[in-house]
């Protein structure tokens, strides 16, 4: 696996037999992605995040199996991306507490999850927790996890999945301003018009709503769920209005741009909604019958697919898992005794100790943060924790990070810019940005 420009990451949990919606918001723009030039692609199945729901074993272990059967049958290769289960690689559990350790307790009350669902125990009359597990509580942090282990860019996901990056960017944030620049800081990727599929009621497909169109479901069973899709009382000839059908928002997510606005025309003219679930149904299997096949020949050799998982996670942990998680725990001070010192979280020299080995010089270190202006910083410091350089205030943390990388590729002369409000030693910032961009 080569070293490349972009890494995008995406995961399914592991709770139910895939569907429509999985494969439009998830594995289809993931494996198109991945063919891209420049392109870095990580795959999971999250069977961890499925325990969060989840109660029963045979469920975890056959949605597993499906699940993998299907993103191998839409064509991903095994040989190009990263392909693994989530829960073969005890990194991830592992950066999840270090995680826990630096995420705010008032950041994960806002997850829109545990929101909904002390919401509902009020409603009816309960107390805000009853019910509800820790895990549904720390389930942003686990998905952060996931995603800063490997340093993703990008994160494809439905709008409703956004706050979830939000949050992983919140909580990378954190742990870089305590223990240097660590972590990429990771986006959503969102398909505009496919983010979120309706289901057969006209609510989000998903499966704690049993409103799903499952994904290789035999023709006929395809014909019959698209069939029971809730319409208005319209009749044939009378105008619909195509932005609030469910039928033509699950068609869009299938045609071309031609013959999505030729629906919408014939929408306006009074097609029925029979014909119009007629083309529903034939424009998804086009698409979904020769994945369907690939399916349920996968589904017949699950020790195939137990091997290419197995394979993908050990490539995964040796190259990239456990480099980065000696990384993790050398930064928050999980260190052998004789090691040395670093800095301290506030970025000031740790008190002085006597090792035996020869102590080495802590290099230079970027922090970014956030004030309680609203606005995003960040500081250079040596490796004494002295302050070397202070930026000025940045609209978002994106920006911040622009600046941070120009400056250590040397697009920016530190010397050169007023915009910095902080005096500095200019010979002593260009040292420190030419040792961290290496030889």
């Amino acid at each position: 696996m080569t070293s490349t420009s972009l890494r995008i990451l995406t995961g399914i949990t592991t709770s139910g037999t895939p569907h429509l919606g999985n494969y439009v918001g998830a594995i289809r723009p993931a494996i198109e992605a991945a063919r891209a030039p420049g392109v870095e692609s990580f795959y999971f199945l999250a069977d961890y995040h499925a325990l969060v729901k989840v109660s029963d074993p045979a469920r975890v272990q056959r949605s597993t199996l499906e699940i993998a059967a299907a993103w191998l049958a839409c064509g991903l290769d095994p040989e190009t991306v990263w392909f693994y289960r989530q829960s073969d690689i005890p990194e991830i559990p592992e950066l999840t507490w270090l995680l826990t350790c630096v995420a705010g307790k008032g950041l994960l009350n806002r997850a829109h999850a545990y929101k909904a669902a002390v919401d509902g125990n009020r409603a009816g009359g309960e107390d805000d927790d009853a019910g509800i597990n820790a895990g549904l509580y720390l389930y942003p942090v686990l998905m952060a996890a996931d995603i800063l282990l490997f340093n993703a860019h990008k994160v494809p996901v439905g709008r409703d999945q956004v706050q979830h990056i939000e949050m992983a960017r919140d909580i990378g944030q954190r742990f870089n301003h305590l223990y240097g620049e660590t972590f990429t800081l990771p986006q959503a990727q969102i398909e505009t018009q496919v983010a979120t599929l309706p289901g057969i009621d006209g609510r989000k497909m998903s499966k704690s709503y049993d409103n799903v169109i499952p994904l290789f479901a035999p023709r006929v069973d395809l014909e019959r769920a698209i069939k029971s899709i809730v319409t208005d009382s319209r009749a044939p000839g009378e105008p619909k209005d195509a932005d609030t059908s469910n039928v033509f928002a699950l068609y869009q997510a299938f045609a071309s741009a031609e013959d999505t606005e030729q629906l919408r025309a014939d929408f306006a003219a009074g097609l029925g909604w029979g014909e119009a679930k007629q083309r529903l149904s034939q424009r998804i299997d086009a698409e979904i019958a020769p994945l369907r096949e690939r399916y349920l020949e996968l589904m017949q050799h699950p020790d195939r697919i137990e091997a290419q998982l197995r394979d993908g996670a050990a490539r995964l942990r040796a190259q990239r898992a456990q480099p980065a998680m000696a990384r993790l725990r050398e930064a928050v001070g999980l260190r052998a005794l004789d090691a040395g010192t670093g800095t301290t979280a506030t970025g000031k020299a740790a008190p002085e100790t006597v090792v035996c080995a020869a102590s080495v010089t802590p290099a230079p270190v970027f922090k970014q943060y956030r004030e309680r202006d609203g606005r995003f910083y960040f500081k250079l410091l040596d490796g004494e924790g002295e302050l070397l350089l202070q930026s000025p205030a940045y609209d978002s943390p994106q920006a911040a990070a622009a600046a941070i990388a120009a400056l250590k590729s040397g697009a920016l002369d530190p010397g050169a810019l007023s915009m910095f409000p902080q005096t500095f030693d200019r010979a002593a910032v260009v040292s420190a940005l030419l040792e961290l961009q290496g030889p």
